[in-house]
């Protein structure tokens, strides 16, 4: 039964690595229009704040698929989620939050709570990858 179940997640992790390719292409057109609607409406290869930013946050959704298909990847190698990886695309897709965050419009409590998260994050990013060149090292 055991080994019906390990094929059963094998072919559902394929599955969702095919979905999420599929979804990261489909971002980099979607990315790929965008840029190409922004310089050519005038001012012609004038680039505004709100233009930048959309594109930011674009460029940004599309690096947080592509970790998740290597965490996709790595789980369906080596059996295991890494965290190290999880915990890299919630930066990421933090970050992509601070990037296109409306300041004006934010308390300042809010303010706080995002940097303690991002605090936390990259506190646990540096010590799993501590951890992680200690085991390369052994």
């Amino acid at each position: 039964m055991t080994k019906y179940l390990k094929n059963f997640e094998l072919f559902i992790t394929i599955i969702l690595m095919v979905l999420m390719a599929i979804v990261v292409m489909l971002s980099v057109v979607d990315l790929a229009l965008i840029l190409y609607r922004d310089i050519i409406t005038p001012p012609i290869l004038v680039l505004d704040t709100f233009e930048l930013l959309d594109i930011f946050s674009m460029f940004l959704l599309v690096l947080i698929g592509i970790e998740l298909i290597e965490t996709l990847k790595a789980y369906m190698i080596q059996n295991e989620l890494r965290a190290e990886i999880i915990i890299l695309v919630a930066i990421i897709a933090l970050a992509r939050k601070i990037i296109t965050l409306d300041l004006k419009e934010v308390s300042s409590g809010s303010l706080l709570g995002i940097a303690a998260t991002m605090l936390a994050l990259s506190i646990a990013y540096f010590i799993i990858r501590q951890a992680n060149k200690s085991e390369r090292t052994k």
